[in-house]
């Protein structure tokens, strides 16, 4: 599993969702709630579905030829976009 993860399909994910969660405390914990989208709202809008794209194609090439690692780091990738959705989705973002 780990081999896949050292591959862009594999890390570039969970860098993204790393790098949101990092833009969205750091907007909620300066700004608090906002009635106005902020830059950390912009950045959410413009890579959640990026790091979609790019779990599919993580998905595409490397589920025929290597089942379970790439499930698991697909659970791992799934997961991690699943909370940012969640810390969105409690801060009222």
């Amino acid at each position: 599993m780990l081999w896949l993860l050292r591959r862009p399909t594999g890390f570039i994910p969970l860098g993204i969702s790393l790098t949101l969660l990092l833009f969205i405390f750091e907007d909620f914990m300066r700004f608090g709630r906002q009635s106005d989208e902020g830059t950390a709202a912009h950045l959410f809008q413009i890579f959640m579905p990026l790091q979609a794209i790019v779990i599919a194609l993580f998905a595409i090439s490397w589920l025929p030829r290597n089942r379970i690692p790439a499930l698991q780091v697909l659970t791992l990738q799934c997961g991690a976009a699943l909370t940012v959705l969640a810390v969105v989705y409690f801060l009222g973002l």
